[in-house]
C-alpha cells in the first residue's frame, strides 16, 4: 500500500458513516468505533418501531457505507472508555478524529434531586424507547420498565408525544391481554389506540384506563410540531398555530392520551423512597419568553414520572464542553478546542436545530435531532437523515483542508495502525465479517413476526 492518511470516526450511524463515505471516495482509510453492538445509533434505538420500513432503508445505507473495502469498522468500543481521546488523537497516527457520537444522554429534568428516583416512579426517555423497541423479542435481555396508569409525562417536543402514545399503546395491550386479546404495538399505532378499541366495542373507560398525561409548559400553539418562517408575518403565525392545534387533536383522538399546557415542574412528591407526584407551576409568556408564575404552585400525584425533554452528547472525559454541546473553535468544520486534529460532526457542534428549517437551509443538524423533535411522518424523519448527511458532507470538505498540514503514512505505519485494529476487533469478539456480526447482532423484528404468526 502507498502512502495514505487515516481517519478515526466515532459513531457509525447517519452522520458517521456519511464522513466515511466522503473520505473513502478519495481514498482514505477510515476506521468507524461505535459504541454498541449495531452502528445505527437512535435509528436503531430511538426511532419508535413503528417506523420500521424508514429505519430498514437507513440501516441499508449504512451498511453500504461501512462495508466498503477503505473501512474497519470495530463494534462495542466507546471513546473515554476503551479509548482515551488524547492518546487516540495524538499517538495512533490518524490524520483526524471525527466525533459522530450523538446524543445518548438525557437532559436532566430540572428538579432538585429527581434523578435520585430513577427507576422508583421515575423514568427518562432514551431508555423507555430503547426498550419499547426491543420488547417484543423474546430474547431481549436489557433493562426492563414497568408502566403504569395515570404517568405524568413532561415534554414538549414530537419526542413526548411519542412517548405518550407509546404508553398508551402499551397500557392499552396490557390491558387487552387481561381480557385474552393480543394485538401488537404495530397495529394499535397503525389504527390508532382509540379507533381500535371503538371497532371491538371497547373503550379506555371499559378498560379501566385513565391514560397519561404530557405536561409542557408551551401553550398549543407555541408546540414545536411545525416551524415558522424567518421574520413570520401574522399570517403565517396564525396558520402555523392552527397547523399545529390540528396536528394535536388528530393525535389525542386517536391515542387518547391528554394534555397539560404552559406547566412547568419545579418540584417532585415522595412517598415511601418512591416519586408519588410532581409539583408544577403556571406559566405565561413574557418578552417572548415563557416564565413561570410565582405563587401558582399545585401538586398532581402520578405514579410514574417520565421526563422525555431531549438528549444532549454524553460528557467524555479529556473533551471540552460549553454548556450542553462540544465547544468548538470553529463552527464551520466543528474543530474541538484544545486539539489540532479533533473534529465533530452534527447537532453535538450546533445545538438543537429545526426539522422543517433543516430540510430547507440545510442547517447543522444530524439524526441526533430526532431527540428534541421526533417527526410525525416517514417523510419528516427522512429530511432528518437527509440534512444530516448533507451536513457532513459538506463539514468534511472542510476538514478535508486540514489534511495539508499533516503528513502522510508510511505504508508501514498504516499496517501498524491495522494490527492494532484488527487486536482491538478480536477483543470484542467481531471477526470482520460485517454482515454476519450485523444479522446475529439485530433484534428480532416485529413485523416479522407479526408475518410467521
Amino acid at each position: 500500500m502507498s502512502d495514505s492518511y487515516y481517519v478515526a470516526i466515532f459513531g457509525g450511524a447517519v452522520a458517521g458513516s456519511e464522513a466515511a463515505s466522503q473520505l473513502t471516495a478519495k481514498g482514505i482509510k477510515v476506521v468507524v468505533f461505535e459504541q454498541n453492538e449495531l452502528p445505527y445509533g437512535k435509528i436503531e434505538y430511538g426511532l419508535p418501531k413503528w417506523h420500521y420500513k424508514l429505519r430498514d432503508r437507513q440501516e441499508k445505507i449504512i451498511d453500504e457505507r461501512l462495508q466498503h473495502p477503505l473501512v474497519t469498522f470495530i463494534p462495542k468500543v466507546a471513546l473515554g472508555k476503551e479509548l482515551d481521546i488524547k492518546e487516540i488523537s495524538e499517538k495512533w497516527g490518524f490524520a483526524s478524529v471525527l466525533l459522530a457520537t450523538g446524543a445518548w444522554r438525557d437532559r436532566p429534568l430540572p428538579v432538585e434531586g429527581i434523578d435520585d428516583y430513577i427507576g422508583k416512579g421515575m423514568y427518562y426517555q432514551n431508555g423507555l424507547i430503547s426498550w419499547f423497541n426491543q420488547n417484543h423479542d423474546p430474547a431481549y435481555k436489557g433493562p426492563q420498565f414497568e408502566l403504569k396508569d395515570d404517568a405524568i409525562i413532561v415534554g414538549g417536543g414530537l419526542a413526548s408525544i411519542d412517548t405518550s402514545k407509546m404508553v398508551m399503546i402499551e397500557l392499552t395491550r396490557a390491558a387487552l391481554r387481561e381480557r385474552g386479546i393480543e394485538v401488537d404495538a404495530l397495529t394499535l399505532e397503525h389504527k390508532g389506540v382509540i379507533p381500535f378499541l371503538t371497532e371491538h366495542n371497547l373503550s379506555l373507560e371499559k378498560l379501566n384506563i385513565k391514560g397519561c398525561t404530557l405536561y409542557t409548559r408551551h401553550d398549543m400553539a407555541d408546540m414545536p410540531l411545525t416551524s415558522l418562517p424567518d421574520n413570520p408575518t401574522q399570517a403565517e403565525i396564525e396558520k402555523a398555530a392552527a397547523v399545529r392545534e390540528k396536528m394535536l387533536t388528530k393525535v389525542l383522538d386517536r391515542f387518547g392520551f391528554k394534555m397539560a399546557f404552559q406547566k412547568q415542574p419545579v418540584g417532585k412528591i415522595v412517598e415511601n423512597g418512591r416519586i408519588s407526584g410532581m409539583i408544577f407551576k403556571d406559566t405565561i409568556y413574557q418578552d417572548g419568553k415563557i416564565v413561570a408564575v410565582d405563587g401558582s404552585e399545585h401538586s398532581v400525584k402520578t405514579p410514574l414520572v417520565i421526563s422525555a425533554i431531549g438528549s444532549i452528547p454524553q460528557q467524555i472525559p479529556g473533551l471540552p464542553l460549553k454548556g450542553e454541546i462540544y465547544d468548538v473553535e470553529s463552527i464551520e468544520n466543528g474543530k474541538i478546542k484544545g486539539f489540532d486534529n479533533v473534529f465533530a460532526l452534527g447537532n453535538a457542534v450546533t445545538g438543537r436545530g429545526n426539522i422543517r428549517q433543516s430540510q430547507v437551509h440545510s442547517r447543522q443538524v444530524s439524526e441526533n435531532i430526532v431527540d428534541s423533535y421526533l417527526a410525525y411522518t416517514d417523510e419528516d424523519y427522512e429530511a432528518i437523515f437527509d440534512a444530516a448527511a448533507e451536513r457532513a458532507d459538506k463539514r468534511i470538505d472542510s476538514i478535508f483542508s486540514h489534511f495539508t498540514e499533516v503528513e502522510k503514512l508510511s505504508a508501514d505505519e498504516v499496517k501498524a495502525i491495522d494490527d492494532k485494529l484488527k487486536a482491538m476487533q478480536e477483543k470484542v469478539g467481531y471477526d470482520g465479517q460485517y454482515e454476519q456480526w450485523i444479522k446475529s447482532h439485530l433484534s428480532t423484528r416485529l413485523e416479522s413476526m407479526k408475518a410467521h404468526s
